[in-house]
């Protein structure tokens, strides 16, 4: 199988449970809630998404002719030193293109495979870390991982619409927009209220990293 990556590169980690951790970041091409393209907003299922995957002209993006050839260039963009490796997979949706041979072929270079999914579609076996953010409107069908993150506000799709859920962590993410500042004191006064949830924010856009 090949594979269509928009970006591949290091960072920090900078939402959720791992947040500060440095990470590998390969961006999958596409989506299956939304087309990435501004004249079809109007008609997706995730209204708010602010992320560019289309197409594999980011920085170290490319078309991959097979699981082994990722995994190389996900190991070079790591870098030198085998401590600690860990590649957050990601999109657009990262389960439309993640498969065993590609998950094999990146553990045997030493990392810890973590993915950012929208829920709508069962992963393969052998993912070591499953953020799960589901979208209202879509099917919801991955409910169960190591977090949720609940992006908020979400018409439709509120902490007491979840029931039923089996996370390590359940974090709420302020929606980015006019109304940022609103949703910040919102999602503070229900984590105050409901400990169970707690705060992410998006602390890479905070000081300026990818």
């Amino acid at each position: 199988m090949s594979y269509a990556v928009k970006e591949l590169f290091k960072t920090l980690q900078g939402e959720g449970a791992q947040a500060g951790r440095a990470a590998v970041f390969c961006r999958f091409a596409g989506c299956n809630l939304w087309s990435g393209r501004e004249e079809d907003r109007h008609k997706a299922i995730c209204q708010f998404c602010d992320t560019d995957f289309i197409g594999t002209d980011g920085d170290g993006g490319d078309k991959f002719r097979d699981a082994k050839e990722l995994a190389s260039a996900i190991a070079r963009t790591w870098g030198g030193g085998t401590t600690g490796r860990y590649v957050v997979f990601t999109g657009g949706e990262p389960l439309l293109q993640i498969d065993e041979a590609l998950i094999a072929a990146v553990h045997d270079h030493g990392f810890e495979i973590a993915i950012e999914t929208n829920g709508t579609i069962e992963p393969p076996e052998g993912i070591d870390w499953i953020c799960v953010s589901p979208k209202a409107g879509a099917p919801f069908n991955l409910r169960s991982g190591s977090e949720l993150k609940l992006v908020y506000p979400q018409s439709a799709l509120l902490p007491s619409d979840l029931p039923d859920l089996n996370f390590e962590h359940y974090f709420l993410q302020p929606m980015d927009g006019p109304a940022q500042l609103e949703n910040i004191a919102a999602v503070t006064a229900f984590c105050l209220e409901n400990p169970r949830w707690r705060l992410s924010l998006q602390t890479h856009k905070m000081i300026g990293i990818p």
